[in-house]
């Protein structure tokens, strides 16, 4: 072989894989294409073809990696290799996701990826009325997208069975556990057949996560990308130090940019969403909160509004935003440095997905420097700093916190006086 022809060769293998590689059947090829996607993830690359080999496969992989689209092709393609009884329509496949907003993205995903096919999709969830829910059930369909409470819940009722399940995916497994659901999901793994195959999907893998997957997989593919120190080389990082009390000027200041046509901020608490959201309203900008006490109809609400560009700016916890995926979204600002370093990973994630470019700022006041230094040994690198902001950094030292007037021992406290004018010491029934 000449040495044109050996360079050719290594060119050739260099090339990115795609779709129509991994030997997804033509239907799916073509709602890929409608949807204008050729080349898969990573996650996709190493998940697709060992689960169309009919193998469990434990993910380890961060959102926004691509992992709806790695268990729902080969779904749709494995179920529709088998005929469908268009009279009685059983669930066939069922996946437990622990949040509302994830759970219709999933359904989305379905929707778009199984066009094309003959199989029926629907999600439930619960904070809404169950009837439209129950309806599409009776109806009959292939593919169930829950979260636990309102599974169990219909299970109860006698709506759901789920001796017909053949594959099983349990998503976002660490955020089940974080929000308290793994009881849930135990007790749903004992209503599926023993005959199956099985999906689970984790982007951290704390011992109990492990225990759990344990006990759900048999002999599993073990799949694991973007591990969570590494940051997308599509993201541009930019610092901003800044005091405390001009974070809300200084966003403000950077919402002038007509480039930033929507945005999504991280703050640490709820409170602290929604006097941003306030402060961002009360200058006319468009702007909504997503946190957990949030009503369920209130957050999608939200989202869709965000979505659709008819709220700019979109403000959230890290619980509530994780696993909302946005499509195309340029500009995340962190205007709390995040205290949890993966955190941080998690949230600038949102941006530069699928090789589109995007654009985080945090904002960093003296008290966060800590939280910046973790962040930075984490990832591996400096972030740069923009000095050159009308609101630079001046209080260099901790502001010490407003002294409370200290209370007298209890043995020192006046007797309390009841209403007659004597004195009595009673028991406060405010309570």
């Amino acid at each position: 072989m000449s040495y044109i022809a050996s360079l050719f060769n290594i060119i050739v293998s260099l090339e990115p894989t795609k779709f129509k590689q991994l030997g997804i059947d033509e239907n799916i090829l073509k709602a890929l294409d409608a949807e204008g996607y050729t080349h898969p993830t990573p996650i996709q690359e190493a998940a697709i073809p060992p689960m169309l080999a009919q193998k469990d496969v434990l993910g380890c992989a961060q959102t926004g990696t691509g992992k709806t689209a790695a268990f729902a092709i080969p779904i749709i393609q494995l179920l529709s290799q088998t005929p469908i009884n268009e009279k009685k329509r059983n669930i066939r496949s069922l996946i437990l996701t622990p949040t509302r907003e994830l759970a219709i993205q999933i359904e989305e995903s379905f929707k778009a990826y199984g066009k094309f096919s003959r199989l029926y999709s629907t999600v439930i969830f619960g904070g809404v009325g169950q009837k439209a829910q129950t309806d599409a059930l009776q109806r009959g369909v292939d593919i169930l997208i829950a979260t636990p409470g309102r599974l169990l819940d219909l299970i109860g009722q006698g709506f759901i069975h789920l001796n017909s399940i053949e594959l099983f995916v349990l998503d976002e497994a660490d955020r089940m556990l974080d929000m308290g659901f793994v009881h849930d999901v135990k007790r749903l793994i004992k209503l599926l057949p023993e005959k199956r195959q099985s999906l689970f999907f984790s982007a951290t893998m704390p011992p109990e996560i492990v225990k759990l997957a344990d006990t759900i997989l048999v002999q599993p593919v073990k799949i694991e990308v973007t591990p969570v120190s590494s940051t997308a080389d599509t993201i541009n990082q930019f610092l901003y130090f800044v005091d405390k009390k001009n974070k809300n000027s200084l966003l403000l200041d950077i919402l002038k940019n007509p480039k930033i046509k929507t945005v999504l901020v991280f703050t640490r608490t709820k409170h602290g969403a929604d006097k941003v959201v306030k402060y961002l309203q009360s200058h006319k900008v468009t702007a909504e909160a997503i946190h957990g006490n949030k009503t369920q109809n209130n957050r999608q609400k939200a989202l869709t509004n965000f979505k659709n560009q008819t709220a700019r700016v979109l403000v959230a916890t890290d619980i509530a935003a994780r696993g909302i995926d946005i499509d195309e979204l340029e500009y995340v600002i962190n205007y709390e440095t995040s205290n949890i370093a993966e955190t941080y990973v998690h949230r600038i994630g949102r941006t530069g997905r699928a090789g589109a470019n995007g654009t985080a700022l945090s904002f960093c006041d003296f008290e966060e420097k800590a939280y910046l230094k973790d962040i930075e040994k984490l990832i591996g690198k400096k972030i740069p700093v923009i000095d050159d902001h009308a609101y630079p950094m001046e209080v260099f030292v901790i502001e010490p916190k407003p002294k409370q007037a200290q209370r007298p021992p209890r043995n020192e406290r006046p007797p309390a006086r009841d209403k007659s004018g004597s004195n009595k010491n009673r028991r406060d029934r405010r309570f």
